[in-house]
């Protein structure tokens, strides 16, 4: 996956692992990402992981987390 530099503006995202990272790139797409974004995302984590990351989340908005607890329901 190629990163859009404007959804990790905060950082070179270059130097962003996608196993190390794994917390801050969940949280920056499931708050800011496109479809194309969060399919990746679906596709590249655990559905566990994903809704550890919602859970636990202290940057998330309360409105994201809810909509994301939401659909890592099912």
């Amino acid at each position: 996956m190629i990163f859009r530099q404007s959804l990790f503006w905060d950082t070179d995202i270059k130097k962003i692992d996608t196993q190390k990272n794994a917390q801050y790139i969940i949280e920056r797409i499931f708050e800011f990402g496109r479809d194309d974004e969060v399919r990746w995302l679906w596709s590249f984590y655990s559905k566990s992981l994903l809704k550890e990351v919602v859970i636990k989340s202290r940057s998330l908005r309360s409105r994201t987390k809810t909509l994301w607890n939401l659909i890592l329901q099912n």
